[in-house]
């Protein structure tokens, strides 16, 4: 579907900064980016406050008036504004809800983003399921096991240490040394 005159209009308004463009906006896809976000988190069975909905929500319009509308400048009108307000959306939705999840499994709401950012970031080095599979395989079976409980299945150190019969304070020292291995793994992979 492509972009309706409405639409055209409404962002032609907001990139000109005419008074009540961003406010017409805001009423227009407010119910969209909260929908797409309910889906999120429904999706990675999480449960959000409204609290927590409202923040996801203000991060994405956020990054839509970000850089003077740079988001809306770079739609081409190839789908439909709500399409792509949808992508846009999902995608913040997905890196704070994981965020949060990661914050909240650290034990401190407030834990440092550029810690959250490099667990996750070691995830998303490894591309594809099968690869993950293979480096899993190389590990000894107890690493390996924690790194599929905490990757995988999302569970925090206390499930891991109760579903493995492990103390609490010992997921995270073999997490980390899992890690260590399969940084290895990977960098003689690429090398190799």
């Amino acid at each position: 579907m492509p972009l309706s005159d409405l639409d055209r209009k409404l962002i032609d308004r907001c990139l000109g900064k005419e008074p009540g463009a961003w406010n017409d906006f805001v009423d227009r896809y407010l119910g969209l980016i909260y929908h797409v976000i309910h889906h999120v988190a429904h999706s990675r069975s999480r449960l959000l406050s409204e609290a927590d909905t409202e923040d996801i929500a203000a991060e994405v319009l956020l990054a839509v008036v970000d850089d003077d509308y740079e988001v809306l400048r770079r739609y081409k009108g190839l789908s439909s504004l709500p399409t792509y307000l949808t992508v846009i959306a999902r995608r913040i939705g997905v890196k704070e809800i994981i965020r949060r999840q990661r914050e909240a499994e650290l034990g401190h709401a407030n834990a440092h983003r550029e810690t959250v950012s490099d667990l996750s970031g070691e995830a998303e080095a490894i591309a594809t399921a099968e690869e993950v599979e293979r480096i899993l395989d190389e590990l000894p079976e107890k690493e390996a096991e924690v790194v599929r409980l905490y990757h995988l299945k999302y569970m925090n150190y206390r499930q891991i240490g109760k579903q493995l019969g492990i103390s609490e304070n010992s997921v995270g020292p073999i997490l980390a040394k899992a890690r260590k291995r399969m940084r290895r793994a990977g960098q003689s992979n690429r090398a190799g």
